[in-house]
């Protein structure tokens, strides 16, 4: 139950409750259906399609099998809850008793968030209440009718909550910057969005700042609250206002798709990653176009498919989307990569990786341009590395993933992920121990980090040592990573 529950996939959970060992046999789809209100086919959407997103159900549905709040990636502060009493053997499938509905206290407030174009509750605790300036609103317990959400928020003017959307989910904020944020909306003659657009850009820093030190789960329901305010608010402002906020909505959508694939979400990061194509196109801009493109390409490697990596960087390369020059550099890399995947001869891949580099010496230290402002040079060592394995050269890629790591430059999520492709660059060259041990420490932070991209390379250093098995530092990370 809690390897379903760190799936943030609750048709997952569902699943792992109906076929439950402790049951002497698994229960029915139907029976399940019943107790969540449900009917047989929607169920078995659930459990085999992409992961629901609408909150209020997923609570809703929490409650009903008592899921404890703390395994909840929406948890409620203060909530009290426990998975339902074992209960005995039945003879018949009927037998089994509905579980008991948990109890919930008042610690937090649901705001209504835009999430892939419909309208979810998101519950907001009381600490984040208190840092954004929201203190005196009411709590309203997670079962409370939506006509209650709105009565308890109309006090503090919804206007002023950026029509309550996503409000107490952006940090740092007060009443007196929501108020100054929905006047330039609603005065776009004058304001012309550019305070919206560089506030909502200055948030989105904050939240790419944070995420490799706090992991996509503590900032994706932030992200994905930025998303919903700029998407509301993009529909009742003059067009010019419209496209630099679809800009910065771009460049949101974009962080969101890399998220998501960081939790292993394939669906929902191609979602955004479409959105961010839809609004860049609407916002003509042009470089963010060829970016989007670029991640896709990215994405299509976590999926090992070789010719979409090649084929869609070599479409970021086209001149008509005017990238810059440290993102002309990155895609450079990124097609080198797909050569690479692709079996072509190490001297054209090498070609590309000179190219890049050389691509990166040209752009100055004061770039102010801010996308792909991580590439640097550390960034290029570490995809030079992963294209030396791919290439068939695993000792090359070695040395430069041990350079850039020693470096100290990276995040510790990006740490864990890179200490994992290390692994897997030794473990074929021969060395167990060592992959095992380092395959053992990047198991921990993507452990903590909730980085399912690097547990699905761990994955595949340990089937690599498949024939090490028996050697004590492999069965250490067999066992770490079954942990994890």
């Amino acid at each position: 139950m809690r390897e379903a529950l760190e799936s943030w996939h609750f048709g997952k959970v569902l699943y792992a409750y109906r076929t439950h060992p402790h049951h002497e046999r698994p229960i029915s789809q139907g029976a399940v259906a019943n107790w969540l209100g449900l009917t047989q086919a929607q169920l078995s959407r659930i459990e085999n399609g992409p992961a629901p997103q609408d909150l209020s159900k997923l609570m809703s549905w929490a409650h009903s099998l008592g899921v404890p709040a703390d395994l909840l990636w929406f948890k409620l502060r203060g909530s009290e809850s426990q998975f339902a009493a074992p209960t005995p053997k039945q003879p018949e499938e009927t037998d089994h008793p509905k579980p008991e509905q948990s109890s919930q206290t008042q610690g937090s407030t649901l705001l209504p968030v835009v999430v892939d174009g419909q309208t979810v509750f998101v519950p907001i605790d009381a600490s984040t209440l208190a840092t954004s300036g929201l203190g005196s609103l009411s709590a309203i317990p997670a079962d409370s009718t939506t006509s209650a959400e709105h009565e308890a928020m109309s006090p503090l003017h919804r206007r002023t909550l950026l029509s309550g959307i996503a409000a107490a989910a952006l940090p740092g904020l007060g009443l007196e910057e929501l108020q100054r944020v929905a006047n330039a909306l609603d005065d776009s003659p004058r304001y012309q969005g550019g305070p919206v657009a560089d506030y909502f850009r200055t948030q989105l820093d904050h939240a790419k700042r944070d995420d490799g030190r706090l992991g996509p789960k503590k900032i994706l329901p932030v992200v994905l609250g930025l998303l919903g305010a700029i998407e509301q608010h993009a529909r009742n402002i003059k067009p010019k206002a419209r496209r630099e906020l679809l800009s910065v909505g771009a460049d949101g959508a974009e962080f969101a798709g890399w998220l998501y694939r960081d939790i292993h979400q394939p669906g929902q990061a191609g979602f955004w990653y479409d959105r961010a194509m839809e609004w860049a196109q609407e916002a003509d801009d042009a470089a963010m176009q060829g970016y989007v493109l670029l991640k896709k390409s990215q994405m299509a490697y976590d999926d090992r498919d070789a010719l979409r990596v090649l084929t869609l960087a070599q479409a970021a390369r086209h001149d008509r989307w005017q990238l810059p020059t440290r993102v002309h550099a990155e895609v450079t890399q990124q097609e080198a990569l797909g050569l690479a995947m692709t079996g072509e001869p190490l001297d054209a891949v090498r070609q590309k990786l000179d190219e890049s580099r050389s691509l990166l010496t040209e752009v100055p230290g004061d770039d102010p341009n801010p996308l792909g402002a991580y590439f640097a040079e550390d960034t290029l060592m570490l995809r030079n590395a992963v294209t030396y394995t791919e290439a068939g050269k695993p000792s090359m890629a070695v040395e430069l993933f041990g350079e850039a790591i020693s470096s100290g430059t990276l995040s510790r999520r990006d740490t864990g992920f890179f200490n994992a492709r290390r692994a897997a660059a030794v473990a074929l060259c021969g060395e167990p121990d060592e992959a095992a041990e380092l395959g053992r420490v990047s198991a921990e932070v993507a452990h903590t980090m909730k980085s399912e991209r690097t547990l699905r390379v761990l994955g595949e250093v340990l089937h690599t040592l498949d024939r090490w098995s028996s050697r004590p530092a492999v069965r250490d990370f067999r066992e770490a990573l079954r942990a994890t």
